[in-house]
């Protein structure tokens, strides 16, 4: 399968189509996760074309203004709760209903791995995983803590989400900001991974 079978346009036809919705660092940022994504696929037995269209994808809805995420929320019937969140947390999880306006995908697969890109889940599939961890370690990303996640990354997607995990709700309560139900959910189904890196 390529992108054309998933979205109708070659890959060029949709850089394109993006570089209209966004930023040139975040389509960078957009390329350095379907590189990764890629990558990690490949290494994990994963559909690599779905993961690096996933992973180029994860940001599509990144520039929708608030106004618009909130009548996405009304339009699609979503849970009114998450209009108390923000882009943060409306680019994945609403920003799915976008893509599907513009880009007429519905593969399930590769729609639930970008609506869970930054929060995760309980139940995770090895494509969510890879997306997950992608948009964390590609390239171009630069904070502490980044060359363990690649590390862990190399060996155990398990292991990289519960690590990313810790540090970003680590990261959100350091900075007293509130912390999504979901990624909190994340963190308690992958705690125990977190034990397995000290052994």
């Amino acid at each position: 399968m390529t992108y054309e079978d998933y979205v109708g346009l070659t890959r060029e036809e949709l850089l394109a189509k993006m570089q209209t919705v966004m930023p040139d660092k975040r389509l960078r940022h957009c390329l350095g996760v379907e590189k990764a994504a890629q990558e990690l696929a490949q290494r994990f037995g994963v559909d690599p074309e779905k993961a690096a269209l996933a992973g180029l994808l994860h940001d599509y809805a990144k520039k929708v203004s608030d106004e618009e995420f909130l009548s996405l929320i009304d339009k699609y019937g979503l849970d009114p709760e998450l209009k108390n969140w923000g882009n943060n947390v409306w680019h994945g999880m609403v920003g799915i209903y976008r893509i599907q306006e513009d880009l007429g995908l519905t593969d399930a697969d590769i729609l639930r791995a970008i609506e869970i890109h930054t929060v995760g889940s309980s139940q995770m599939s090895d494509l969510d995983k890879v997306v997950y961890v992608a948009d964390y370690i590609e390239h171009n990303r630069d904070f502490p803590g980044v060359d363990r996640a690649r590390e862990l990354a190399q060996r155990s997607l398990h292991q990289a989400v519960a690590y990313e995990t810790a540090r970003t709700v680590e990261h959100l309560a350091h900075k007293g900001l509130p912390i999504y139900p979901q990624t909190l959910e994340t963190y308690n189904a992958f705690v125990e991974y977190l034990k397995e890196m000290e052994e």
